[in-house]
């Protein structure tokens, strides 16, 4: 049976799609068989013009080097796990076609940067976990009523922090941010886009608290309006506009 592969321009059989040969420059990290520094490493792969990053990953553990480690799990830019630096730049591998980032050239791919490197790509995620539990990621809802349906909330009202709830908890965003990679103590703009999404869903009651966490020194306003988290997130959340909302609001609430 001919397997059939959807392109761009529709579905064909996949010995038609024309292969290429790419070069894969990857950072290392094995502390346990490697020593303590982190070491290139490069790997060609052949691939069609509709594999990603990921497939290319996926066929060096496979075919090449099982000790290459990375994470992922759905594949398809939902789950977020498998964020890293490819080509100096924060991306999901399962959403980076190969054919899009000159595979004429090797192709760098490193862990986000900021969080502390396990093992090859998988870096430790419990810093950014936890700035994300301390601006209380639920609703808060102190009114004493328990009522017998859902709390209702106009399309307007919901339109209001919408763009806010499309994060994935990828960590493309704070992993981007300068100051995050020089102040392991800075929130980062994942964590303070999450508190947007709650501070101004007119169903919770906890705004005043994620303020004050947020007015802390290492929050909100340690961020300098460089753009590079909204130019990184996969999903296209308007981050440094969120940060700036979360800070007027702040400033209007102060006064």
């Amino acid at each position: 049976m001919t397997a059939i592969v959807e392109t761009e321009t529709g579905p064909v059989e996949a010995g038609a799609i024309p292969s290429f040969t790419v070069t894969l420059r990857i950072m290392r990290f094995d502390p346990e068989n490697h020593g303590p520094d982190p070491y290139w490493d490069e790997f060609d792969v052949d691939v069609h013009g509709t594999d990603r990053v990921l497939d290319a990953l996926h066929k060096i553990k496979w075919e090449q080097d099982g000790s290459l480690t990375f994470r992922r799990s759905c594949a398809h830019g939902i789950c977020g796990s498998d964020a890293m630096r490819i080509n100096g730049r924060n991306r999901l591998a399962c959403k980076t076609l190969l054919k899009d980032i000159n595979p004429n050239k090797p192709i760098t791919v490193e862990p986000i940067k900021g969080l502390p490197v396990i093992k090859d790509l998988v870096v430790d995620m419990e810093p950014f976990f936890a700035s994300y539990r301390e601006i209380m990621p639920f609703l808060i809802v102190n009114d004493g009523k328990h009522p017998s349906a859902e709390r209702h909330q106009s399309p307007e009202q919901r339109e209001r922090y919408d763009d806010t709830t499309k994060c994935i908890l990828c960590a493309a965003c704070t992993s981007s941010c300068p100051v995050f990679w020089t102040d392991g103590q800075y929130f980062g703009p994942a964590a303070i886009v999450n508190a947007h999404r709650f501070i101004f869903d007119s169903r919770d009651q906890g705004a005043t608290q994620r303020l004050e966490v947020l007015n802390d020194k290492e929050g909100v306003w340690r961020c300098r309006t460089t753009f590079n988290c909204t130019e990184a997130c996969p999903r296209g959340i308007e981050v440094t506009r969120a940060i700036q909302e979360v800070k007027r609001a702040m400033i209007t609430r102060a006064f």
